[in-house]
């Protein structure tokens, strides 16, 4: 069964890579849709709520080769490749609480291998977000003050037996056993403006081995290249010059061979960007949050080709403002880890909140097929801006499989309940995914299994905050849904009967891939994004308009346990025809598991999609009303009838007058009957405005839970005699409807 779309939204560019679509903590989606990246409010998809401009790359002077080698093994793909139009390639939200107006903040990483980060406008007249911090340009000036030798701050090796094919690997890694030495380094920040911030560099370097891809063809390029070794003793001691003050042919650029330039070309080339949430210092018992500004950040990790990460501390703002708009962010330069030996494609980071310290778990997959746990202390990443000998993550877990297929996606989640379990979801390039359960007590990794869910590579993976269902895409242009009881995954129908559609609009038929999903923040509803095959398209106007298009799909009635009660089932399903009662005993459970999950005082408040089921569902009521009401209602000022179109308001059809126009009259409804009040004297509730005829049985006020026996309890409220007058909204005494006039203070 296809489930039906509830809204959709068309965008001017396509994406190309995966998880191209992301959900912000402030209700915000942002997609990575070709040459720009568009934001969405999903209140309003039609319209972009912000846009942001992918720029053009910067080439960075990093040396100079031979001519001959142009044409060797290592730059043969970069001098024979040409520059491409600039294109987003990963996007990633920070938490709550990042940018100057209390917002979230944007990473974006390009094809060219920048990675920028943007602010929302202060203005609410621009939709073009600011560039907050240019990370590439902090990466080439810390690499460039250190000649690009550079190692990893956790060189731990796994040893030789520690790793067994297609299974975790168990061993306890050692810490880095390299000093640093930190000093400061000029950066340059949001508008060129120099500040001066601390920096990690290692005293000495071993030598990397680093896998990457050409991108193009000019030597000062930081794009990369291929199979290439960077060799400390061979680095050049000369200073690199800075392109924007001389000319190339001006400028001294070390001699390089063509492993060294690949390899310096590959440490500036980025694939994927992720942050982790919210952090503070560990001394703060209200973990993780606190109310002093300055002790919040975040970290943000960037993969990149030549298998590091290097890793940023992000401030949260000392203040929020919507004035200040030339305030600077802070960022920090942790260090590169050296994760694997070839490209980092999926990085992610959870904060794992346990009695003792507090860590952040981080998990990286790479195209050589390998997946690798890692686990830093918030403590010491707090504490990096001073001098230390250990590395903040060490590697605990390392999965190395047979077949060497890329690692495309990874989604990790760790649910309440249990409270020692981790989630991990992995996608290949060849459809497939596993599903790995890791017990955070002791990092042990049990593979769950493995699935042949996509005949193309998988390119999005989503689970829910519960981690109770999964849901899957690929480029065969399909969105699964899965649910996982105790250790077994299997695949469920997305609920195709929906509440109702707002905002829909037509949706060519010419969809070609799926190329991400992810779900709200209420998990009661899934977005998508899908590339749409222009040649199919009218190439006057629809092919210009329309390149990939958002969809938006119910999910809040997938199947779990549900504790409606029976009467209650029946009392829903006279009130909503169209579903079975199962559906609605499903819609209820996922509605309060979602508001359930608002009992942790920090979690973000968002409700958009709760509220706006409810919306939807109440917009069915009135259908019945106006069936069971309109022939029996009649207007108390004509005998024309009244049709049923508000619970509170009412308007009659209207009847002929002398002069021959159509006269109708506006009535009030009882807010406890929901019928027409008649011509006598009604109650009404100065808080709300609403009126009452029929006053509602005072057991009403006293109920702790909705009844088991809805008729006895309602004909039990109907026999209860001299209700007291109170509103059933408001819970406040009712008081009598009297004219405007006599309400003043003083008589007319």
């Amino acid at each position: 069964m296809v489930a039906s779309r509830f809204q959709a939204a068309s965008l001017v560019g396509a994406p190309s890579c995966p998880n191209a679509i992301a959900w912000s903590d402030e209700n915000l989606i942002a997609v990575a849709s070709g040459h720009i990246v568009t934001i969405l409010n999903p209140a309003s998809p039609i319209e972009p709520r912000g846009t942001i401009a992918v720029p053009t790359g910067k080439h960075y002077p990093i040396g100079r080769v031979e001519k001959e080698d142009l044409l060797s093994g290592d730059l043969l793909p970069t001098a024979l490749s040409r520059d491409r139009k600039p294109c987003a390639r990963s996007i990633a939200w920070s938490s709550l609480g990042m940018s100057p107006n209390y917002g979230c903040l944007l990473a974006v990483c390009t094809f060219e291998g920048c990675v920028r980060v943007y602010r929302p406008p202060f203005c609410d007249y621009s939709t073009n977000w600011i560039e907050a911090a240019d990370i590439s340009d902090m990466l080439y000036d810390h690499l460039a003050n250190v000649n690009f030798v550079e190692i990893d701050i956790s060189t731990s090796e796994i040893p030789s037996n520690g790793v067994s094919k297609g299974k975790s690997a168990e061993d306890d890694m050692p810490n880095s056993p390299t000093g640093k030495i930190f000093k400061p380094v000029v950066l340059k920040q949001y508008k060129r403006r120099r500040v001066t911030v601390v920096t990690e560099i290692n005293s000495h370097a071993d030598s990397l081995e680093h896998f990457s891809e050409p991108r193009h063809a000019e030597i000062t390029s930081t794009r990369p290249t291929h199979l290439s070794i960077l060799d400390s003793k061979r680095s050049p001691k000369t200073k690199l010059a800075k392109l924007g003050k001389n000319k190339m042919g001006s400028c001294t650029f070390p001699l390089l061979t063509s492993k060294e330039y690949a390899a310096r070309s590959a440490l500036l080339s980025s694939l994927v960007v992720t942050w982790s949430p919210l952090l503070c210092s560990p001394s703060n018992r209200n973990f993780p949050s606190s109310d002093d500004p300055l002790n919040k950040y975040s970290i943000l990790a960037v993969g990149g080709k030549s298998g590091n990460i290097s890793f940023w501390r992000i401030s949260a703002p000392q203040c929020y403002s919507i004035e200040h708009s030339k305030a600077p962010t802070g960022v920090m330069f942790l260090g590169l880890l050296q994760a694997h030996t070839s490209w980092v494609t999926a990085v992610s980071l959870e904060l794992l909140v346990s009695n003792s310290d507090p860590q952040v778990v981080m998990v990286t997959g790479s195209t050589d097929g390998s997946v690798k746990l890692w686990v830093g202390n918030v403590e010491e990443l707090s504490r990096l801006s001073k001098a230390s000998k250990v590395g903040p993550f060490v590697l605990v877990k390392e999965v190395v499989h047979e077949n060497i297929v890329p690692i495309s996606v990874l989604s990790v989640v760790l649910p309440s309940q249990p409270v020692d379990k981790m989630l991990i979801a992995v996608g290949k390039g060849s459809g497939s995914f596993e599903i790995w359960t890791c017990d955070t007590s002791n990092f042990k990794l049990d593979k769950a299994g493995c699935h042949d869910a996509h005949d193309y590579a998988v390119t999005g993976l989503c689970w829910s905050s519960d981690g109770l269902f999964l849901y899957s895409c690929g480029q065969d242009n399909y969105l699964r849904s899965w649910i996982l009881r105790g250790e077994c995954l299997s695949e469920v129908p997305i609920p195709s009967n929906i509440p109702g559609q707002t905002g829909l609009h037509e949706v060519p038929d010419a969809l070609l891939s799926c190329l991400g999903v992810v779900a709200s923040p209420g998990n009661l509803m899934v977005a998508m994004v899908r590339d749409l095959d222009v040649e199919l398209l009218g190439q006057m106007y629809e092919a210009r308009a329309q390149k990939a298009v958002v969809e938006f799909f119910w999910i809040g009635g997938q199947p779990v346990e549900s504790t409606l009660a029976n009467s209650s089932i029946n009392f829903y399903k006279e009130a909503f025809p169209g579903f079975t009662p199962n559906e609605l005993a499903d819609w209820e459970s996922n509605i309060l598991l979602s508001l359930k999950q608002y009992e942790d005082p920090y979690k973000p408040l968002v409700v958009w999609d709760i509220i706006t089921a409810l919306l939807v569902f109440k917009d069915s009521i009135p259908k019945i009303g106006a069936d069971s009401n309109a022939a029996k209602e009649q207007c108390k000022f004509c005998t024309a009838s009244i049709p049923f179109e508000s619970p509170e308001h009412a308007t009659c059809q209207g009847a002929e007058s002398i002069k021959g126009d159509m006269e109708k009259h506006e009535v009030h409804r009882c807010a406890v009957s929901m019928q027409v009040c008649p011509a006598s004297p009604s109650w009404f509730c100065i808080c709300c405005r609403r009126k009452v005829h029929k006053l509602a049985p005072e057991y009403l006020f006293k109920m702790s839970r909705f009844p088991t026996d809805f008729s006895s309890w309602k004909e039990a409220s109907i026999a209860e005699k001299s209700p007291r007058p109170f509103c059933p909204f408001c819970g406040i005494l009712l008081q009598r409807m009297l004219p405007d006039f006599l309400q003043l203070a003083q008589p007319v």
